[in-house]
């Protein structure tokens, strides 16, 4: 499936080939889809940044590209991912191997375009993705919305990063030395982006690690539900003074501060 206004290709890495979309000009950035796939609200995700001045390069990782979200779809989508070799859902100390593919097309999409590096935006299931993307110097703006790995089943996966012990070292040599930074969303009442997680990130990385925390809490001034989960779509609003689109803005600004 086609999805309007993006151009499709594929990349090949270690011979594994997947199917791209992409769309606008300007500096990279790799945008990785949320479960269940490129829904429409990702895809309108997706040309929000291409039109602010950024090349979007989206690559199909499971899913259709283009199918509504639905429950079933979903399901499916989940099970997919959890019993598939390419995605570690219960590691808290470990990345998932498809982070390797995602890491080469990063580095390609820097060797195309030039600039200071790439942005890395990664949603849901992928959402830790890019601090272990940050492994090469080419990832310059890594996003994380409502990073969901590990599954958050006990203390130590609730704090988990998804994140190899010398990606962690990395990580923290490149925030120490090179002033690299973290841009993290969530809603507060997700289960999915516990507290921990964000608290870890706080403690590891100190000034290097700038959180969003979007109150989701009963009675919370905007009406949004405790079972709000993805920032940048499902739950998104565009109305000015709605915080997903002030969180929306900031990560546009945080492109441009690390990208331009």
């Amino acid at each position: 499936m086609t999805l309007p206004g993006f151009t499709l290709g594929t990349f090949e890495h270690a011979a594994i080939s997947r199917p791209v979309y992409r769309r606008g000009a300007g500096p990279g950035v790799v945008i990785m889809h949320e479960i269940p796939g490129i829904t429409p609200q990702v895809a309108a995700f997706a040309e929000m940044v291409a039109e602010a001045g950024f090349t979007v390069v989206m690559p199909e990782l499971f899913g259709t590209a283009g199918c509504p979200l639905g429950v079933g779809y979903l399901a499916s989508q989940m099970a997919r991912a959890c019993i598939s070799h390419e995605f570690r859902v219960l590691a808290a100390r470990e990345a998932s191997p498809i982070t390797e593919w995602l890491r080469a097309l990063c580095r390609d999409v820097h060797r195309e375009l030039g600039g200071k590096g790439v942005g890395a935006i990664g949603m849901c299931l992928t959402g830790n993705f890019a601090l272990t993307l940050m492994l090469d110097d080419a990832v310059m703006a890594p996003v994380l919305s409502q990073p969901s790995l590990p599954f958050p089943l006990g203390s130590s996966r609730k704090r988990g990063l998804h994140l190899s012990d010398e990606g962690l070292v990395n990580l923290k040599r490149r925030v120490r030395d090179e002033g690299a930074r973290v841009l993290g969303l969530r809603f507060t009442s997700d289960p999915a982006c516990p507290i921990e997680r964000f608290d870890r990130l706080r403690d590891e990385l100190g000034e290097g690690f700038e959180a969003i925390e979007i109150d989701s809490s009963h009675g919370n001034v905007h009406g949004i539900p405790r079972s709000a989960h993805s920032v940048l779509t499902t739950h998104f609003v565009d109305e000015a003074g709605h915080p997903t689109r002030a969180a929306r803005d900031r990560v546009l600004s945080f492109l441009r501060e690390r990208l331009a």
